[in-house]
């Protein structure tokens, strides 16, 4: 297990709670790794904005302004739209279906365009060639496949499990797509893999796709690759990156999400009471269910941290100490995270706690169930924090109508 990070002292005295709090010399950090892996390769690295869409923060990462990544990629029109309005460089866009009012909005934002079925293709590309009589140009068409090679454990995230949606399997691809206008293949295996994962993923790919590949002018490896990661092979990942490119002739994008802000981000918690179940059950102003939902669907266990005598210190699962579980004020029974934490001292009132890597997969996903107000955002280098929203009743009332 890499070794984890430890938040910074002074989040547990002035910094606000609820908040998430992120870290922008970490991102740097992460960014420079990606920068060296598109320098050494000639891959082109895109943000993955369904992982991380916090937009004040796009200038440290996109090449429009003075960061490395080459643009975005959108699973939706608003997607679409947040990252050419906000973030610049290439928009690639996917989702499993379109409908035609979507592709009518994306073919005008959007650099590539990749559909998860022929039906998709042969549905839309009527309009991609009028955009492209029109106006001149139109989006590089692509189609998902499905390699049919599965390294992810957990079936909700598994795009390659046997009665995965994404993406077409080699027994239903029409080849011909390529005589007709389709210019690249993507495919994406993994969520917070290794390079051997990836390399694995090519060879599976290669055996079914390889006369395809040959053909394609560009290749998306998709998402999940954990290239930020202290323990990533980064020099396994640039062999596998330099030998397709050599042999395909093709340009290679990759598309993480996590690993552009991995370990670059804090949630501030206050202990708000303390209730006796089978065991203590500390109740925070954040909750898994509303404020960082991934706990509870991958499942997993987010590191925590506390200070105590000037020092900040991880709540390990086991050991000597006071033990209890984490739980959120919704009303949902569940809104526990389901394993322990262990501290020297038996939590007070007010205590305040600190979540680890909570800039991914957090405000992306987080709900206002039972009107619980959303922890604000922050950003922070050295101990300066800056709040840059706060979140009220007029947006939980703004949801609906």
């Amino acid at each position: 297990m890499p070794a984890r990070r430890t938040p910074p002292l002074f989040l547990f005295n002035g910094a606000p709670t609820s908040c998430y709090l992120l870290d922008e010399e970490q991102l740097l950090r992460n960014v420079s790794i990606l920068e060296r892996v598109q320098e050494r390769t000639g891959a082109r690295i895109l943000l993955a904005l369904k992982a991380f869409s916090a937009w004040t923060l796009f200038p440290l990462l996109s090449r429009a302004f003075y960061g490395p990544l080459w643009g975005t990629c959108a699973s939706s029109v608003h997607e679409a739209r947040l990252g050419r309005e906000e973030f610049g460089g290439e928009v690639h866009v996917f989702a499993a279906a379109f409908r035609d009012e979507e592709v009518d909005e994306l073919l005008p934002l959007v650099d590539h365009i990749t559909f998860n079925s022929i039906g998709q293709w042969r549905r839309f590309a009527p309009k991609i060639a009028t955009r492209a009589e029109q106006f001149g140009s139109a989006p590089a068409v692509g189609i998902r496949i499905n390699p049919e090679h599965s390294e992810v454990d957990v079936p909700l995230y598994d795009p390659c499990s046997p009665a995965s949606r994404l993406g077409v399997r080699k027994k239903n691809f029409d080849s011909t797509v390529f005589d007709h206008g389709v210019t690249g293949l993507h495919f994406h295996t993994l969520c917070e893999e290794s390079a051997e994962a990836l390399e694995r993923t090519l060879v599976a790919a290669e055996k079914k796709f390889a006369a395809d590949f040959a053909r394609c002018s560009w290749i998306n490896m998709g998402g999940g690759h954990h290239i930020t990661r202290s323990d990533y092979n980064t020099g396994l990942l640039e062999r596998c990156l330099l030998d397709w490119k050599s042999r395909f002739g093709a340009q290679i994008y990759l598309e993480p999400g996590e690993a552009v802000a991995l370990d670059a981000g804090w949630l501030t918690a206050t202990v708000l009471d303390i209730v006796e179940a089978d065991m203590p059950v500390a109740i925070l102003d954040v909750s898994p269910t509303c404020h960082m939902p991934d706990v509870l669907e991958m499942p997993y266990r987010p590191p925590l941290f506390y200070a105590e005598g000037g020092k900040v210190r991880e709540a390990p699962e086991e050991g000597d100490g006071w033990g209890c579980r984490l739980a959120g004020g919704s009303c949902l029974a569940g809104d526990v995270i389901p394993y322990t934490y262990v501290f020297r001292e038996p939590l007070r009132l007010g205590a305040r706690l600190v979540f680890g890597d909570m800039a991914i997969y957090t405000m992306v996903k987080n709900t206002h169930f039972n009107g619980l107000p959303l922890p604000s955002i922050g950003r922070f280098s050295g101990e300066n924090v800056h709040i840059v929203r706060r979140f009220g009743y007029e947006d939980f009332k703004n949801r609906l109508s």
